[in-house]
């Protein structure tokens, strides 16, 4: 009876052996190897450069996304929206910069000069509308002061930018306008901070 409890027991050995070969043959997937923050800015950079700008974005998008440390795709993003006159996107764009580095000149630039177009814009909106009173124009002017306080001026827009303008006549313009409209119509879109010296 040993050598049938031997043969069995040997049997048992081998068949386990046999089951744990073949589970170490298994054949290996060969892993995909993940593409760099190098290759996926410059596969971005090519659409780019091909006038692509949107496809562009989008891997831009898809590097951040993969890398979320890193801050160059965020760059060429914001510097992308700034060029086009996005200029909200393009704040939004260089505030993720700043998480990432929070002394990057280049966001804290395209975020004050971005904001400074979109508040120009919508003061001269308001100023064509006549709509710039009471408490909006009260804050419009603390800021003012405020602006030129750190650009160390004592006016937004040097006189010489502002006389040539109000010097063009109106007939320059394309027809005959009333002279205090004109006048009007050309301080406003010269410098929509007028009204706030």
């Amino acid at each position: 009876m040993k050598p049938v409890h031997t043969l069995r027991r040997l049997a048992g050995a081998t068949s386990c052996a046999v089951i744990l070969s073949a589970c170490n043959t298994v054949p290996q997937v060969p892993e995909i190897p993940k593409p760099t923050v190098s290759a996926l800015m410059e596969k971005a950079s090519q659409a780019a450069s091909s006038g692509q700008k949107e496809q562009a974005v989008t891997l831009w998008k898809q590097t951040a996304a993969a890398f979320p440390a890193e801050k160059a795709p965020w760059v060429s993003i914001a510097q992308t929206r700034y060029d086009a006159g996005q200029y909200g996107e393009a704040i939004v764009s260089a505030q993720e910069i700043l998480v990432r580095d929070p002394n990057d000149q280049l966001a804290n630039s395209i975020i004050a000069i971005s904001g400074l177009r979109l508040s120009t814009r919508a003061l001269a909106d308001l100023s064509r509308q006549n709509n710039l009173s009471g408490p909006l124009r009260t804050e419009s002017q603390d800021l003012a002061k405020l602006l030129r306080e750190s650009l160390g001026e004592t006016v937004l827009v040097p006189p010489q930018a502002a006389q040539a303008s109000a010097a063009k006549p109106p007939a320059a313009r394309g027809g005959t306008v009333k002279k205090g409209a004109a006048k009007a119509r050309q301080e406003s879109s010269a410098d929509p901070f007028s009204g706030l010296k």
